[in-house]
C-alpha cells in the first residue's frame, strides 16, 4: 500500500513538474461515462486534464462565408463573434490555430498560411484503433436545414471574413495535412470548433473520429459549434436540442468538450 501511494504520489509531482516547466495548463473537460455496460444508462462526468498551449492546437471547420441553409448562416455568423476573441487568445499563448474552410484550398493556393502547410515533412500515422459508435441521435438525412425551402447547393467560397488568418496560422483542409503539421510540431491535444457538429466536425479526413482513430487527443469546445438539424425530423425536438443531443452523442463515444471561457481562463 505504502509503494502504491508513493508512486501515485510521484506521479503527481512529475506531472506538476511537466506542466511547470513547460507552461502547462489544466482544463475541466465534460464526458459521459455508460456506469453498468449495455444499459444505455449514461452519467456526466468532469475530469481535470492538464495540456501544454505550446503542445495544443486549434481547429476551425467549415466556418465559410456562405452556407446554402438560412439558418446555418445567421448561426454561423454568431458563432464568429464569440470565436474570434478566443483565436486571438489562443494563438497569443503558443496554440496553433489551423484555419480548415473545406472545399476551398485553391483560394488560399498562393498564402504563406497554405504553402508553410504544403511544405511540411510527410508522416506516415500509425494504424487506426478500432472505434465503433452508434448512429446519430438525430435524423439528418434530408441535410439538416431548419429553413424551408432552401436547397443544398455549393454556396462557399473561404472563410468566414470575419475570422482572421494571421500570419503564423496554417490553412488546410487535408487529414494527412494536418496530421504532418502535428507531428512536426510536437502537437498532443486538438480543440476542434466551427460546423457542424453532425456532420464534418465528426466526419472529414481531418475531425475528430479520424484524429482519434491515429492517436491524437482531441477536445470539443461545445459552445463553438452547431448542428445541422431541423425539428421536422427525428427526434422533433428545438434546433438547440438537437445540437445537444449532438455534443453529448460525441462525448459518449468520441472525445470530451470544453466550454470556450473555461479554455480562455486556462490560458489567462
Amino acid at each position: 500500500m505504502k509503494r502504491a501511494w508513493l508512486l501515485g504520489a510521484a506521479i503527481f509531482v512529475g506531472v506538476a513538474a511537466w506542466s511547470a516547466e513547460d507552461g502547462g495548463r489544466h482544463l475541466a473537460l465534460r464526458s459521459r461515462v455508460e456506469l453498468f455496460r449495455g444499459s444505455d444508462q449514461w452519467s456526466e462526468v468532469r475530469v481535470d486534464c492538464p495540456f501544454v498551449p505550446a503542445r495544443s492546437a486549434l481547429i476551425v471547420c467549415d466556418m465559410w462565408d456562405k452556407h446554402w441553409c438560412t439558418g446555418a448562416n445567421v448561426r454561423v455568423a454568431a458563432l464568429v463573434k464569440k470565436l474570434e476573441p478566443v483565436l486571438e487568445t489562443a494563438r497569443r499563448k503558443g496554440m496553433i490555430i489551423v484555419h480548415a474552410p473545406s472545399e476551398t484550398m485553391s483560394y488560399y493556393a498562393n498564402t504563406p498560411q497554405r504553402q508553410r502547410m504544403l511544405s511540411l515533412p510527410a508522416f506516415a500515422p500509425p494504424k487506426e484503433m478500432k472505434i465503433s459508435s452508434p448512429p446519430l441521435p438525430i435524423d439528418d438525412s434530408d441535410g439538416g436545414c431548419d429553413t424551408a425551402g432552401d436547397k443544398a447547393h455549393r454556396a462557399w467560397t473561404c472563410e468566414h471574413p470575419g475570422l482572421k488568418i494571421a500570419p503564423d496560422d496554417y490553412i488546410s483542409d487535408s487529414g494527412q495535412e494536418i496530421y504532418n503539421l502535428l507531428r512536426s510540431r510536437g502537437i498532443e491535444t486538438v480543440f476542434y470548433t466551427g460546423v457542424h457538429a453532425n456532420m464534418c466536425i465528426l466526419n472529414r479526413t481531418f475531425a475528430i473520429k479520424q484524429m482519434t482513430k491515429w492517436g491524437i487527443r482531441c477536445i470539443l469546445l461545445r459552445d463553438l459549434t452547431d448542428a445541422m438539424y431541423g425539428p421536422q425530423d427525428a427526434p422533433h425536438v428545438s434546433h438547440q436540442q438537437g445540437t445537444e443531443l449532438v455534443v453529448e452523442y460525441i462525448e459518449k463515444y468520441w472525445s470530451p468538450t470544453a466550454l470556450s471561457d473555461e479554455l480562455s481562463h486556462a490560458l489567462r
